[in-house]
């Protein structure tokens, strides 16, 4: 057996010979652009959105029309993160006391965080062969006090929206989006984050686009708009008519409320005003990388890449794909590793991943900030029947998809000789292992 024949993890030469490149899509094409947007507001000593020297426009209200335009809605809502995107939405559409929100079991935490943080109940779905939610099990999990479903864009992939506004529709229940890990994706043509009554992104360091962090709110609902930015600002900044209508009348039962402070700052517009007009160049390298690979290894037997939604509409934001059993997956994980490859597999993590519902402990043993152990005590839930049970096994169709798959990211600022050897590297595992 020749040296290159030889997998590397048993002392042959690596298939890839150059360093792996950060997931940091946006992060790393940080210029001499983003460096003169923010320059020019420190130069306008206009740091804060809502006012400051007379004739600056503000550069958080621009990225917001802009925003809008891309996406395809009527409003968008800058905010500090994607999980204050979430939250405001939550509680846009009053969701809240004795309500359930089903979310997928795969999705960062805060998915499911923000709903007890808006006050109710997470009820935790499988995903399908997608890695996103299963419309199936979402229809089982629905209770008389499910009251939206928070979707999950994951890894890059749209989910099934059909399915789901079906599903919705059927049930009367609100749709939030969350395209985190998926900005400028679509499904069947349409942008992502515009589908539900709300959307939330992310723009923290490892997405898409990015100011190390910043989220964005998204709707064609007038009311919802309204209620969202109310809460975000504390319910007192923002009024229509500018700062000095602040302490006018409420226009509207609902539209005034306690909020919270989860504005984005004018450095961070500036910023993201520049790294939205690199985003659709970002997915076009990504897609044309991960078809590269995918097409140099399609013929592999016992290799099954992950099921799409909408292919059109990946982002290309990683290659994932399933084996027969998790020994294997992880055997092969780490062979892929040892030839100079940064594939990833679930199979005997050996540091907690927060994207998998069995590590979120707080929300399996139902801990909370108070003693009291609201929501899930709350008279409003229970009065109601409300019984929610939570275990590390609950999901075991998430559970199998997840153990059964290797991850490779694909950064836009690989090369195709990057791309071959990755490619390379596959095809030589798979010839020792499948």
């Amino acid at each position: 057996m020749s040296l290159k024949s030889k997998l590397a993890i048993d002392g042959g030469a690596k298939a890839k010979t150059t360093p792996n490149i950060p997931m940091y899509p946006g992060g790393l094409e940080i210029g001499e652009e983003e460096k003169s947007a923010v320059m020019q507001v420190l130069d306008d000593k206009y740091l804060f959105r809502y006012y400051g020297p007379s004739g600056v426009e503000s550069k958080v209200k621009l990225f917001e029309e802009e925003f809008s335009e891309k996406i395809g809605v009527k409003h968008s809502l800058a905010t500090n993160s994607c999980t204050s995107a979430l939250i405001c939405s939550l509680v846009a559409l009053g969701i809240g006391p004795g309500d359930e929100v089903i979310v997928p079991g795969y999705t960062f935490f805060a998915s499911c965080a923000t709903i007890v943080a808006a006050r109710a109940v997470p009820v935790i779905a499988e995903v399908d062969d997608s890695l996103t939610i299963d419309p199936v099990d979402i229809e089982k999990k629905i209770t008389p006090r499910t009251k939206a479903i928070i979707v999950v864009h994951m890894r890059g992939v749209p989910c099934d929206m059909a399915k789901i506004l079906t599903l919705a529709s059927k049930y009367n229940l609100k749709v939030i989006e969350d395209v985190a890990q998926s900005a400028g994706g679509s499904f069947k043509g349409t942008r992502l984050g515009s589908f539900g009554e709300m959307g939330a992104f992310s723009f923290q360091y490892h997405k898409i686009i990015t100011a190390g962090e910043g989220g964005m709110v998204t709707t064609n609902d007038n009311l919802l708009y309204d209620r969202a930015m109310s809460y975000h600002d504390t319910a007192a900044c923002w009024r229509p008519g500018g700062p000095e209508k602040r302490f006018s009348k409420a226009r509207y039962s609902g539209e005034l409320f306690p909020g919270v402070n989860y504005r984005m700052n004018e450095i961070t517009g500036a910023i993201l005003r520049v790294q939205l007009n690199r985003l659709d160049g970002l997915i076009s390298k990504m897609r044309y990388n991960k078809s590269r690979i995918k097409k140099a290894i399609e013929n592999i037997p016992g290799l099954e890449f992950r099921r799409l939604n909408d292919a059109a509409g990946d982002t290309g934001l990683v290659l994932i794909f399933f084996l027969s059993d998790p020994e294997i997956t992880g055997r092969f994980a780490d062979a892929l590793k040892a030839e100079g490859i940064a594939a990833s597999s679930m199979h005997n993590k050996s540091v907690p991943d927060w994207h998998i519902y069995s590590y979120w402990e707080m929300i399996l043993n139902k801990w909370t900030a108070t003693q009291e152990g609201c929501p899930y005590t709350c008279d409003y839930y229970l009065k109601e029947g409300g019984k929610v049970n939570y275990s590390p096994d609950m999901n075991p169709n998430t559970l199998q998809y997840l153990h059964r798959s290797v991850h490779i990211d694909i950064p836009p600022q690989m090369t195709e000789d990057d791309c071959d050897m990755i490619s390379e590297g596959i095809l030589k595992v798979a010839n020792a292992y499948l």
